[in-house]
């Protein structure tokens, strides 16, 4: 007896050290992005708390934490075994930001300026009733099959598929949700939001406000190897700067998301474990510092906050869309933008027409030209903040195809040799994309 209670005991003592150890640690970003998640879900998409824990939290570990809603306050707050509470508030206008405990909740904060896009016009160039369009060249059985197919039946949970959207030559072919969503929820895009990042630096560059070949803007790096760090690097993710992306424990890219107050910041700090141009490596803190980059080019806070909007959301009427900011109010341009199916899909349209919407040029049509090109050392995989099938990703779809891809398996397709943009919103990435999109191409007849 004595020696099953000592065994007992070294068994506890080890599990102890354990959890300290390997578990404990991890509590902060569990909670962390439960209370984000639950927030971000319930104000934003007025989703029930029971939706979010069964669907958006359904992720192993994050499973952990209990949580709670305060409509009147407007944040969540959750624990994992009663440890480590994390509070994120949600304020009109900004998003969910997951909060510590010195920031200043009462303090005045900017909030970006509006104008809704209304018009008469059916959607997509409009948010009126899409026009039912009938292309002699589509096989409509085949189509709504495919589009069926992407879902789980009753009873399921493989596939996970939320939303699919599919327009052909401008026009709404396709659409389907799954049940609890329909075309005015709102859904987060993930790393979806880089592309949308990128896309800013189109625009100024149109405009002519910005050179993305000149040596990025950040002041602790002029003095170093890191001074050679180009825009035109950062938006390749080809700066050679040391990054870790992993979200299955602490690391670089989980500690920005869930610790940082200022997320520009991470990535200004690491030094080069390579060659700029010449060392691609995904970095969420890469995209945000390209945020905080573009915060540098206008005088106010205000001023960055209604550009993001002015220049591109309210011109195209993705009237639904909005990116979340982090605590120090800088726009989290790599994971936090959130928008309906449908609107994801016009910014899928506007890359498919080269930047130009009903006739006004929103960046240069060289600009997509640029993202589509492969990054040096990427192996033909990424360009300047898209994802490409330059390589035959997905052998059976045409190799011009590139697209905004984010976690859990959030997709833009755009590809321009069908005049097609496929978007497919879920909850799980363990998903046939290749075969989707080939049967899809293959119910428009050439």
């Amino acid at each position: 007896m004595k020696k099953l209670l000592k065994i007992f005991a070294v068994l506890l003592l080890v599990a102890f050290v354990y959890l300290r150890i390997a578990i404990y640690p991890q509590l902060d970003l569990i909670s962390g992005f439960s209370a984000k998640s639950v927030a971000s879900g319930h104000f934003i998409d007025n989703r029930s708390l029971e939706t979010i824990q069964k669907g958006d939290n359904d992720i192993p570990k994050v499973d952990w934490a209990t949580n709670e809603i305060d409509e009147n306050g407007k944040f969540a707050t959750s624990k994992v075994y009663g440890l480590k509470t994390r509070k994120a508030i949600y304020r009109e206008g900004l998003g969910a930001t997951l909060i510590n405990d010195d920031f200043e909740v009462s303090k005045p904060y900017n909030v970006p300026k509006r104008t809704f896009l209304k018009n008469n016009l059916p959607y997509p160039y409009g948010n009126n009733n899409p026009i039912d369009t009938v292309f002699s060249n589509i096989d409509y059985a085949k189509l709504q099959k495919t589009v069926e197919s992407a879902f789980d039946k009753e009873g399921e949970k493989n596939k996970r598929t939320r939303s699919v959207v599919v327009l052909y030559k401008d026009k709404l072919i396709a659409e389907k949700y799954a049940p609890g969503f329909t075309a005015t929820s709102k859904i987060l895009g993930w790393s979806m939001t880089k592309s949308l990042t990128a896309t800013y630096f189109g625009i100024l560059q149109k405009q002519g406000k910005i050179d993305i070949m000149k040596p990025a803007p950040i002041a602790e790096w002029k003095n170093d190897e890191r001074s050679k760090i180009t825009i035109n690097d950062l938006l390749h993710m080809n700066s050679g700067l040391e990054w870790e992306e992993s979200y299955t424990k602490i690391s670089d890219a989980t500690k920005m998301l869930f610790v940082a107050q200022d997320m520009t910041k991470p990535q200004i700090d690491k030094p080069l474990v390579g060659k700029p141009n010449n060392s691609w490596n995904y970095s969420s803190g890469t995209t945000n510092l390209l945020s905080g980059i573009l915060r540098k080019q206008f005088k106010t806070h205000q001023e960055y906050l209604d550009f993001w909007y002015s220049s591109l959301f309210d011109k195209i009427g993705m009237n639904s869309a909005l990116v979340e900011v982090d605590m120090a109010g800088n726009f989290v341009g790599s994971s936090y933008g959130w928008a309906t199916t449908r609107d994801w899909a016009k910014f899928g349209l506007l890359y498919l027409n080269k930047g130009n919407w009903n006739g006004e040029q929103i960046f240069d049509p060289s600009w997509a030209k640029y993202v589509a090109t492969p990054t040096n050392s990427s192996n033909g995989l990424y360009g300047g903040h898209f994802w490409l099938n330059a390589n035959g990703k997905y052998p059976d779809v045409p190799r011009d195809l590139y697209h905004c891809s984010g976690f859990q398996g959030q997709m833009v397709f755009i590809i321009p040799s069908m005049d097609l943009v496929v978007v497919r919103m879920g909850l799980s990435e363990d998903f046939d994309f290749n075969g989707f999109l080939r049967e899809i191409i293959l119910s428009i007849k050439k």
